[in-house]
């Protein structure tokens, strides 16, 4: 049985292009939830059990930044993985001090992807 995934990202063509590169990195991935914004993600974690969160920052509704704290408040383990085009250190560190386990810049490599999944799964 696979990892289950949910996709956080406001873009459903970044969904599709994270969808493959999990598949093209040849993780063992169950069917993957999505999710549009940062209230979607919530709402995905109330509603299942779920391995890894791949998380974009810059979305309407809830930003990725704010679903993190969101889903620590709510006690919710699971690894939180921000994959984003934000690259300053200083965003870095909000996202790690929230509760984010990893952090990969966009563009990024299959292998970058399954390398971040590894090390926060692991534990």
């Amino acid at each position: 049985m696979g990892l289950n995934v949910v996709l956080v990202d406001d873009s459903g063509v970044m969904r599709k292009l994270v969808s493959k590169a999990l598949r093209a990195a040849g993780l063992d991935i169950a069917p993957t939830a999505e999710a549009g914004n940062g209230q979607e993600g919530l709402d995905a974690l109330k509603g299942g059990k779920f391995d890894v969160v791949l998380c974009d920052w810059n979305m309407p509704v809830m930003d990725g930044l704010t679903f993190v704290k969101e889903a620590r408040t709510s006690s919710h383990k699971v690894p939180i993985v921000m994959l984003t085009t934000e690259s300053g250190d200083d965003k870095v560190q909000a996202a790690l001090d929230a509760g984010a386990n990893a952090y990969i810049t966009k563009p990024f490599t299959p292998e970058k992807l399954e390398e971040r999944i590894k090390f926060v799964t692991a534990a």
